[in-house]
């Protein structure tokens, strides 16, 4: 054992008054920091954030979006990344709505024994953080759906159920495989997958956390694992002035 590992290990055990302040003195030198000084370190913050917002908006307007637009069929005059570029990965045509906002730390990923799948996203939707739709044959999003972040659009699932073909590193089949349609209004909150296969109606919300695993109808709540209907909603009751 080393000299240098042998006293740290002495003044970590704290068993003699010179290693306990050794110790505190390291803490503190760890999580010390100069004091605060009024009306400095906000301006500095300000400013910080400000270069910051800036440098991002220049490489949003300038790389991300024309880089990602690139990879687009139908390409919407107005488009908001945040967050640096959504990852692509395997063949996918792409179509998205005008007004639309995705988040950099998301994946689309297309299944190559289907050819060339089809993601359509509509006009004035959000797609959070760290969200992933993966395309077996068609993920179809209509207008003015919101996926909040961490869900997963599970359009084919990437292995076979067979163990022995898994293990030799075959692909999925064509049957474990499904079109995914959200309908205009759709509502995903945080963490909700959503299996291939499946019809969510207009103006559904899916509680965070649940597996959506069959179709939903229109304007409910629903959640769970597997989601079920928890009550209706009235698509008639009022909304807030635009």
């Amino acid at each position: 054992m080393s000299i240098a590992l042998t006293f740290r290990q002495w003044v970590k055990a704290r068993q003699h008054p010179l290693a306990r302040a050794l110790y505190r003195l390291a803490q503190e030198a760890r999580t010390g920091a100069m004091p605060v000084i009024p009306g400095v370190h906000a301006g500095l913050y300000r400013l910080s954030a400000t270069v910051s917002g800036s440098l991002a908006h220049l490489r949003r307007v300038l790389w991300d979006t024309p880089l990602f637009l690139s990879q687009v069929e139908r390409r919407p005059r107005r488009l908001m990344l945040y967050g640096g570029r959504p990852q692509l990965i395997g063949p996918l045509a792409i179509e998205i709505g005008e007004g639309s906002r995705i988040s950099g730390q998301t994946t689309f990923t297309g299944r190559a024994a289907s050819g060339r799948p089809r993601l359509v996203i509509g006009a004035n939707c959000d797609i959070g953080w760290q969200t992933t739709i993966a395309v077996g044959t068609e993920v179809r999003i209509g207008d003015h759906v919101r996926i909040a972040g961490r869900a997963f659009l599970a359009g084919y699932p990437g292995h076979p159920l067979d163990a022995p073909d898994r293990a030799a590193g075959l692909p999925d089949l064509d049957r474990q495989c499904g079109i995914i349609i959200l309908e205009d209004d759709v509502w995903l909150a945080t963490q909700v997958t959503v299996s291939a296969g499946v019809r969510i109606g207009r103006g559904t919300i899916v509680a965070a956390g649940s597996v959506v695993t069959k179709d939903l109808p229109p304007f409910v709540l629903a959640g769970g694992i597997p989601a079920r209907v928890i009550r209706s909603l009235d698509p008639q009751e009022p909304r807030h002035e635009p």
